[in-house]
């Protein structure tokens, strides 16, 4: 039996299983695709708040991966059969603890790899004038920071490697696409 995560979600969730080109192969139980680098979807979505502050949190020792880490975007994996966008609108109300959050921005799609993991993920950015009430499950810190404050503390921070690399390419992204 496969052990539910501290979100409620077990690690046999259905994930799609995709090739290089983000085409369904197959779908396999989550704990598996990590396990085995198998390729699925995931999101994450930068969000900020009407003053242009970031959410920056720090995740629960008890998460399946990335445990106690420093994250700059909330998000997740696509299930199985699930669409990007309505996973980016779940993964950021479900992690903000928010209902009724306007639909994120796509902004760009990368190949996530490292020697243990690999994902396609697609990147948003939403503005929540929300009050945030984090899940205890999945956020154990949260504020929401400056790009000035956030400057000061990424230096002493463990970042989740995917998190800060959506960061980066997202600062690019918008050197390019000037509002």
């Amino acid at each position: 039996m496969n052990a539910p995560d501290p979100a409620g979600r077990a690690s046999d969730e259905l994930l799609d299983i995709v090739d290089p080109h983000d085409n369904v192969l197959t779908q396999r139980p989550r704990g598996e695709a990590y396990a085995e680098r198998l390729r699925h979807r995931s999101v994450s979505i930068r969000v900020r708040d009407p003053l242009g502050r970031l959410f920056v949190h720090r995740r629960t020792p008890e998460k399946l991966i990335f445990p106690s880490r420093y994250d700059l975007v909330v998000g997740g994996v696509v299930g199985a059969g699930e669409s990007y966008d309505d996973a980016a609108l779940r993964e950021a109300e479900e992690e903000l603890g928010v209902q009724g959050l306007p639909a994120p921005q796509p902004r760009l799609k990368f190949l996530f790899e490292t020697p243990e993991y690999s994902w396609f993920l697609k990147v948003y950015e939403v503005v929540c004038a929300l009050p945030v009430h984090p899940q205890p499950e999945e956020v154990a810190w949260h504020a929401f920071v400056t790009d000035d404050e956030l400057a000061g503390l990424l230096p002493g921070w463990d970042v989740v490697p995917d998190g800060l690399e959506c960061h980066r390419r997202l600062d690019a992204w918008h050197a390019q696409h000037p509002e």
